[in-house]
C-alpha cells in the first residue's frame, strides 16, 4: 500500500516595505492627532509664560542683548526696582485690583447664586423669558456695554471711584446660568419640600439646605469672575483717570507706555507681569479642595 506525499507549502510572507503589515493600523494613526494638536495648543500657550518666567530674570542690558530663553542674573534688582518706582505705586495697583476683584467675585457669585436658585427652583410667569435674557446677556461682548455703563455712572456722578469698577461686575450673566444649572442638579426637589413641611421659611431653607450643596458649583463661579476681574482692562480704562486707583492691569499698561521713552521700565512691566500671576495661582491652589466636595454634604451637615 503505497501513500503520496503531499509537499505542504508555506505561505511567503511579504517583505515588500510599505505594505500593510508595515504600517501601523490607521486607527492608530488617528487617535494620535488630538494628542499632538493638544501638544501644539500647550506649546502654544506655555511658550509665552517661559518667555515672561524667563524675561523677568534679566537686566535692562541683558534683556535686548541676549538669547530671549537665556536666564539673566537681574530678577532681585527688578524687584527693588519696581519696589521703588513712585514710593512703590506697583503695590498699590496691586491691592487695587484684590479690592476689585475679591470684593466684585464675592458679590457677583452672591447675587448669581440667589438668582439661579430662584430660576431653578421657583416657577413663576416669564421665568423662561427672563432666562432667555440672562443667555442674551453671555453672549453679549463686554465692549459694547462698556461706553453706556460709563454714561450711566457719569449721571450719578460715580466715575472715576472706586464704585465705577465694581458695580458693573455685580451682575454675572454666565454665573447666573452656571448657578441655575447647577441648582438644578445639586438640590433635590425632595429636600427643599422636607424643609418646607418642618416649617422653614424660604430664606432658611435656601441659606441653610441648598446653598451648602451649591459650594462646588458657587465656587466655579467666583473663581470664573475673580479671573475676569482680575484681567479686566477696558472697563478700568474708561472709569479711572487717577492713578492712584488703577487696578494692576491698567497700571503695567502706563509702564508700558512710557517705557517708549524710557527702554528701562520694560524690565518693570515684565516683572510687574510676572508678580500678578501669583495672586491667581494662590487661588487655585486655595480652593480647588471645593471642587471635590460631595453635592450632598451640605444637607447632611444640616
Amino acid at each position: 500500500m503505497s501513500s503520496l506525499a503531499v509537499p505542504r507549502t508555506e505561505p511567503v510572507a511579504d517583505s515588500t516595505p510599505g505594505t500593510a503589515q508595515d504600517r501601523p493600523p490607521l486607527r492608530r494613526r488617528i487617535a494620535l492627532i488630538p494628542t499632538v494638536t493638544l501638544l501644539l495648543g500647550a506649546l502654544y500657550c506655555l511658550l509665552p509664560v517661559a518667555w515672561v518666567v524667563i524675561a523677568a530674570t534679566k537686566s535692562g542690558r541683558e534683556l535686548f542683548s541676549t538669547f530671549t530663553f537665556l536666564p539673566g542674573t537681574g530678577f532681585a534688582g527688578n524687584i527693588r526696582d519696581l519696589d521703588a518706582y513712585r514710593d512703590g505705586v506697583y503695590w498699590q495697583w496691586m491691592g487695587n485690583s484684590a479690592l476689585y476683584a475679591g470684593l466684585g467675585a464675592l458679590l457677583s457669585t452672591c447675587v448669581s447664586a440667589i438668582s439661579g436658585y430662584a430660576l431653578a427652583i421657583y416657577r413663576f410667569r416669564g421665568r423662561e423669558t427672563l432666562f432667555n435674557v440672562l443667555l442674551a446677556g453671555v453672549l453679549m461682548p463686554p465692549v459694547i456695554l462698556a461706553v453706556p455703563q460709563y454714561l450711566l455712572l457719569a449721571k450719578a456722578d460715580l466715575t472715576d471711584s472706586y464704585l465705577s469698577v465694581l458695580l458693573p461686575q455685580i451682575l454675572f450673566p454666565y454665573g447666573v446660568y452656571l448657578a441655575r444649572i447647577y441648582a438644578a442638579a445639586a438640590v433635590p426637589a425632595d429636600v427643599i419640600e422636607a424643609g418646607r413641611m418642618d416649617g422653614a421659611s424660604e430664606w432658611r431653607i435656601f441659606t441653610r439646605i441648598a446653598l451648602p450643596m451649591m459650594i462646588p458649583g458657587m465656587v466655579t463661579v467666583f473663581l470664573f469672575q475673580f479671573v475676569a476681574i482680575w484681567n479686566n482692562f477696558l472697563l478700568p480704562y474708561i472709569m479711572l483717570s487717577d492713578d492712584e486707583k488703577f487696578p494692576i492691569t491698567l497700571g503695567l499698561f502706563t509702564l508700558l507706555e512710557q517705557g517708549a521713552n524710557t527702554p528701562a521700565l520694560y524690565t518693570l512691566v515684565i516683572t510687574g507681569a510676572l508678580l500678578a500671576v501669583f495672586p491667581l495661582v494662590v487661588l487655585f491652589l486655595v480652593i480647588q479642595r471645593f471642587w471635590s466636595l460631595d453635592l450632598l454634604s451640605g444637607a447632611v451637615k444640616s
